[in-house]
């Protein structure tokens, strides 16, 4: 069943969609909506289940969150539009443009990754820990089935095999953190795998869109503006 997602949106133009992180909302961007929205219409979503929109009771999984952008994106008639995910919106992006590819004109994909794999030890190991601890607690109290939701997403999600990526047409921009949680040969290994991809490694870690917007946005900024 079909939910409204809750959305902040700015500027006029061609549309440019952005998509938060795990465990976050669309505030995630706010370095990013003045000086994108300069020259786009910026939306940038709360996912199902994240900030204001609503959990619903389909699957909590990337590919449900995919066809929820789809539908987002059909109730306002955007046919097409530029496509930046973070981290799981990232790969929810990835997901979206490799079922629906007509949808976007350039794909930005900051701190994805094909599989849990491409995660750090260092980052996953308590995720795994706390996913298994949830997993027992989550049967008798309600509150915790919401947490141990958020870290399956990272524990077993996304499945996405590095020679599908060889169907995206798109331009498409790969950027990551020099000290990214995500393995920078898994990072490397995407951004070869999508023929017209272009890969930037950026001062920072994960977070670089909000802790070095200075360097992030003038980087995504050039890449829509080519």
């Amino acid at each position: 069943m079909e939910i409204q997602l809750n959305y902040t949106v700015a500027g006029q133009g061609f549309p440019l969609v952005m998509l938060h992180g795990n465990g976050e909302d669309h505030t995630y961007f706010k370095r990013q909506m003045e000086p994108f929205s300069a020259g786009y219409q910026v939306f940038a979503l709360d996912t199902r289940g994240h900030g204001h929109s609503p959990r619903g009771t389909a699957p909590f999984t990337l590919e449900q969150f995919a066809e929820d952008l789809k539908g987002f994106l059909d109730s306002r008639e955007i046919k097409r539009c530029h496509l930046l995910g973070f981290s799981d919106g990232a790969n929810i992006a990835l997901l979206f443009a490799l079922k629906h590819p007509d949808y976007v004109e350039k794909l930005i994909l900051n701190g994805a990754d094909l599989s849990p794999s491409g995660v750090k030890w260092s980052t996953q190991i308590p995720i795994v820990l706390g996913w298994g601890m949830l997993q027992i607690i989550r049967r008798f109290d309600r509150k915790a089935q919401s947490k141990w939701e958020l870290l399956d997403l990272m524990t077993t999600q996304p499945h996405i095999k590095p020679k599908a990526l060889s169907a995206l047409a798109m331009p498409t921009l790969v950027v990551a953190g020099e000290r990214d949680m995500i393995r920078e040969k898994h990072t490397r290994r995407i951004a070869q795998s999508i023929p017209n991809s272009k890969l930037v490694i950026l001062p920072g870690g994960h977070f670089v869109a909000r802790r070095n917007w200075q360097a992030f946005n003038p980087v995504i900024l050039e890449f829509l503006a080519e």
